[in-house]
């Protein structure tokens, strides 16, 4: 893999790959600098701004989401395929789900301490608005999972995807009948599934602009409420807490796989995806960004790869369900000078944990959605405690998202590389 080639070396199959001019981590991070910017130079109260920026983001999302599913279905179709083959995929699948809710019960356990051992001060009640019908929708998701049609599923607008990997689990399932038939199919498939991850690396290349449009948006409304000033506690005490979890705890997990790995080469291999996720909110925006980045930068296997990113996209949102039970805590504060008891607190972070495996349907609303959830479903005259935190939704999103994506970057490389299907990659070549 190390043998030069020009500009470029050889991977394991012998084809030559080239380095980019510039990382794509790089490329986002001056992208998201120079949004940041223009977004505090804008007027953060001019209701045409806003206007105008609301429409660049959605574009700019569904942009960065047009490859998604493509990528998805026939990746994790041939993926499922060959950890069949293998004999290893139940085992991947058992190891996956198990390191999601510890995750989970990790994450959200130590959020909720945090946030009770450095309370933020309490926010003004100021709720002059309905209360919106918010759920998860739990028994039509699960209807979802299983169309009329199988084929039904293939028809989605890129926002759960869940039922397109249930289609994919069954699909690949059936290639492995009997390798024969179904050989041609398996070369289809692996050829739709390489094509489409390059047309998702053209747009991983043009992130650095797109993000421009996502971080000015982000910006202007962050300009916004900081000039409120209510909400300061609140966003310095999750903004330190993710940077600290992110970049220091969730790392120093990977000390403890086998074979020894250096995880600080891990959280750089990771930075690209860590980006997009903060600014744009959006898991399925992020997924094309993870699955290249893992693949390229951190060495895990399509097979490995596509199947933990997939689970951990769909299950693994521990990071928004523990953004959204600190914020409860915030609220429950607010509304009352009683505290929070101890069985209180048990209950949220059971809650918490219970809503992180249940947000398949929410990619870019996954924290509000979380915390709208937790009030609805506590009660006791806190049902529209959400609202008073709606200005500070998106940052809340951003911070869930952020979190999401580094523990499913994470989690994919040690699962990768307990399971046989990772291979180390000179920092040189990281994308």
């Amino acid at each position: 893999m190390g043998k030069a080639y020009r500009e470029g070396f050889l991977d394991a199959r012998g084809a030559v790959r080239y380095d980019s001019s510039m990382k794509v981590w790089l490329k986002l991070l001056i992208g998201s600098l120079l949004g940041v910017l223009l977004g505090f130079l804008l007027p953060h109260d001019n209701p045409d701004v806003l206007a105008l920026f609301g429409w660049l983001e959605s574009m700019a999302i569904r942009i960065g989401r047009y490859g998604t599913v493509p990528i998805l279905i026939f990746s994790l179709t041939i993926s499922i395929y060959e950890l069949r083959l293998d004999g290893q995929f139940w085992r991947l699948l058992f190891r996956s789900f198990l390191l999601i809710l510890l995750s989970a019960v990790f994450v959200v356990a130590s959020g909720i301490l945090v946030t009770m051992l450095l309370p933020p001060g309490r926010i003004p009640i100021q709720i002059d608005e309905q209360v919106e019908l918010v759920s998860l929708a739990v028994p039509q998701a699960v209807l979802d999972l299983f169309p009329s049609n199988m084929l039904a599923a293939l028809f989605t607008d890129g926002v759960y995807l869940l039922p397109l990997c249930v289609l994919a689990f069954f699909f690949g399932m059936g290639l492995s009948y009997d390798r024969v038939y179904t050989k041609s199919v398996v070369s289809l498939l692996d050829s739709l599934s390489r094509i489409f991850y390059h047309v998702a690396s053209f747009f991983s290349e043009i992130l650095g602009l797109i993000i421009i449009v996502l971080a000015s948006y982000w910006a202007i409304r962050f300009h916004g409420i900081l000039q409120a000033g209510v909400f300061r506690d609140l966003i310095r005490l999750l903004a330190v807490f993710s940077v600290i979890l992110g970049f220091g705890i969730l790392p120093l997990f990977l000390y403890g796989i086998k074979p020894k790995v250096n995880p600080w080469v891990a959280l750089y291999g990771s930075l690209g995806p860590a980006l997009a996720a903060f600014f744009s909110g959006d898991m399925n925006f992020s997924l094309p960004i993870i699955f290249q980045h893992v693949k390229e930068n951190l060495g895990a296997r399509r097979r490995s790869n596509t199947v933990t990113t997939a689970l951990f996209a769909a299950f693994g949102r521990a990071g928004s369900a523990m953004v959204a039970a600190a914020a409860f805590i915030v609220v429950i504060k607010s509304y009352s000078s009683l505290g929070v008891t101890l069985s209180d607190v048990v209950s949220i972070g059971l809650r918490a944990v219970l809503i992180s495996f249940l947000l398949a349907r929410h990619s870019g609303t996954a924290a509000y959605t979380a915390l709208a959830v937790l009030c609805v479903g506590y009660g006791r005259g806190y049902e529209a405690g959400y609202l008073i935190l709606k200005p500070l939704a998106f940052y809340l999103i951003a911070i869930g998202t952020f979190l999401d994506v580094m523990i499913n970057c994470f989690a994919g490389f040690a699962l990768a590389r307990i399971s046989g299907f990772q291979e180390d990659r000179e920092i040189k070549h990281f994308i």
